[in-house]
């Protein structure tokens, strides 16, 4: 994309940023963030990607992530921004990436960034859960429990250490969807589907803790690995809507999708 070398003496200035948005899917999701961020370095220098680097005697490329998924969770919406020493043009640099990495850390979006951080526009994120093997009812009647209670203390262990936290007061909302039809038709095993959205709050409160508080108030022991992914984050309407972050810098041309 491509062959302008880095000045000497110095690295070329930032002229550019560039907002991406982009999945992880299928066994992709078990992609580390640090394996992903190796991968995602080697996408831009394979796609020829202007990308600037830092100053100092380890110059490192200007990458930076907001809120990643953690490990084995799917996600349709993490976000990261990258300063380039040259323009270039979003919708190409979409399709570059997205052909340099591999099939499940799909690139969606790309729009050139406009003022502010992209990190103070993720307020929330929403998550789907599967539990399979799990009566719906049940699941009902624990999302009741959960949303009636004021406070649920949950543990789980950090870097820190272990540390007990309320899971509650981040969750503006948990759900039980109706469940698909399987293509047959025939008896399906039970499989309840959460939706959950979760306020970014310090500590985060993510789904494995929405599952331990679950338990705390109703007794609610998925016999099954759950299936989690996160479906959008962003900006938080009065509503309890999000709103992806990156409408905020669109042009009113919208960037094809993979």
């Amino acid at each position: 994309m491509s062959k302008k070398p880095q000045p000497e003496g110095g690295q070329a200035p930032v002229v550019q940023r560039v907002r991406i948005r982009y999945a992880k899917r299928g066994p992709l999701r078990f992609t580390s963030h640090r394996d992903f961020a190796r991968a995602f370095e080697r996408a831009l220098r394979r796609a020829g990607v202007p990308i600037a680097f830092s100053q100092g005697f380890t110059p490192h490329p200007k990458i930076s992530y907001a809120s990643a998924a953690p490990t084995g969770v799917a996600s349709e919406a993490e976000y990261l921004e990258i300063g380039l020493r040259e323009p270039v043009d979003p919708a190409q640099l979409r399709a570059a990436l997205d052909a340099a990495l591999s099939p499940g850390l799909d690139v969606l979006d790309a729009v050139v960034a406009g003022g502010g951080s992209l990190a103070d526009r993720i307020e929330a994120s929403r998550w789907r859960i599967e539990l399979p093997e799990v009566d719906p009812a049940l699941a009902r009647q624990a999302a009741a429990a959960f949303t009636a209670a004021e406070e649920i203390q949950v543990e789980r262990m950090t870097k820190q250490g272990r540390r007990i936290f309320d899971a509650r007061a981040a969750v503006i909302g948990i759900d039980v969807v109706p469940e698909s039809e399987t293509p047959s038709g025939a008896p399906a095993v039970p499989c309840a589907i959460l939706e959950l959205v979760v306020r970014q709050v310090t500590p985060s409160v993510r789904p494995d803790d929405v599952l331990s508080g679950l338990r705390v108030v109703a007794a609610l022991e998925p016999p099954v690995a759950p299936r989690v992914i996160r479906l959008a984050q962003g900006t938080l309407t009065a509503q309890g809507e999000i709103v992806d972050p990156l409408d905020a810098d669109r042009d009113g041309a919208a960037i094809g999708e993979h």
